[in-house]
This record gives C-alpha cells, sequence and structure tokens, in this order.
C-alpha cells in the first residue's frame, strides 16, 4: 500500500516537472542591441517607416525614421528578388511594429537581416538555401553523394577490409550445408 502511494506520488512529480522546465520564448531585441548579435539567430523588433522596392526586384524594410540620414542608420532588413514568392507582400507591413526572427549579418557598413520567408514574422526560420560549394558536380541521377566525404570514399583502389584475394578457405567440416 505503502509502494502504491509512493509510485502514484512519483508520477505526479514526473507530471509537474515539465511546466517547471520549460523555458520562456525569448523575447526579441531592439535594432539598437541586434548589431550585438552578429551571425546569431535573434528576433528583433522594428517599426517598418517605408518599403523600397529596387529596379532590379531587391526590397528593403526601411526602419530608420524619414528624420535620420542615411549614414547614420545603422541596420537594414533586405529581401531578395528570387524569395519574391516565399516572402510575398512587403507594404502591408509599412508603418508596422513587427518583430523578424534571422540570422544577424554585417551588410557594407552596417548590421542587417535578409527576410527570405513570410514565417520569420511568425518566430520561423528562414528558407533553407543550400550551399553551392558542396552542390558543385551533383545532378540527381548520380549514385554518389553530392558530399565529397572521405569517410564515404573506399581506400586503396576499391579494397576493403576483406579483400576477396585474401580469404582463407573454410574447411569443408566447418562450411554450413547448402
Amino acid at each position: 500500500m505503502v509502494l502504491r502511494r509512493l509510485g502514484w506520488l512519483v508520477l505526479c512529480g514526473f507530471c509537474l516537472l515539465p511546466p517547471a522546465f520549460a523555458s520562456h520564448p525569448k523575447s526579441c531585441v531592439s535594432l539598437d542591441d541586434a548589431a550585438k548579435f552578429a551571425n546569431k539567430d535573434v528576433c528583433i523588433t522594428a517599426h517598418i517607416y517605408e518599403v523600397v522596392e529596387m529596379p532590379d526586384g531587391t526590397r528593403y524594410l526601411d526602419v530608420c525614421s524619414p528624420d535620420t540620414p542615411d549614414e547614420r542608420c545603422r541596420f537594414t532588413i533586405v529581401s531578395l528578388r528570387e524569395d519574391r514568392d516565399e516572402v510575398g507582400e512587403l507594404r502591408k507591413y509599412r508603418d508596422m511594429d513587427v518583430q523578424i526572427r534571422g540570422i544577424v549579418r554585417p551588410m557594407h557598413g552596417r548590421a542587417g537581416m535578409v527576410l527570405s520567408h513570410a514565417r520569420q514574422f511568425y518566430g520561423g526560420p528562414p528558407k533553407f538555401k543550400p550551399n553551392p560549394r558542396l552542390m558543385r558536380g551533383f545532378a540527381g541521377d548520380q549514385e554518389r553523394p553530392p558530399v565529397g566525404d572521405p569517410n564515404l570514399r573506399s581506400q586503396g583502389g576499391h579494397r576493403s577490409f576483406m579483400n576477396s584475394r585474401d580469404q582463407e578457405p573454410l574447411d569443408k567440416k566447418t562450411q554450413p550445408s547448402k
């Protein structure tokens, strides 16, 4: 009887532990603090004053007030033309406070973030872009892996651990019957 009560007590204790150890979502940082997090995945809070579209299709979210000179603006948010379908319409964020998650990178003397997917507005990760150096010489119809990992190559001219020439014949007595 005592063991049964002790079992229930332990079970209830384990049920109450997960909420105690659950982490709260990280809060977003301001644009002034974002430069301190270079090459880190963070959430930033910004007010979008204007959405500027360049002739090549690149869009910029202007996060500096109109009375701030361009050389004093220390942060930028860029959305590239090839990400237009995933990002969607950006003009709806004009004159709004937004939270964007992404990797803060140095860009032409200031800190910046690339907006590559709409889910970044909701705390999601940026769009995955494979490293083009790793994809060199790879096609989907090939049987070889896309990465030249030395652990995946056979060493010594297609020799394996047990070379067929080095095998010793088994005695007739120890060979399994077919």
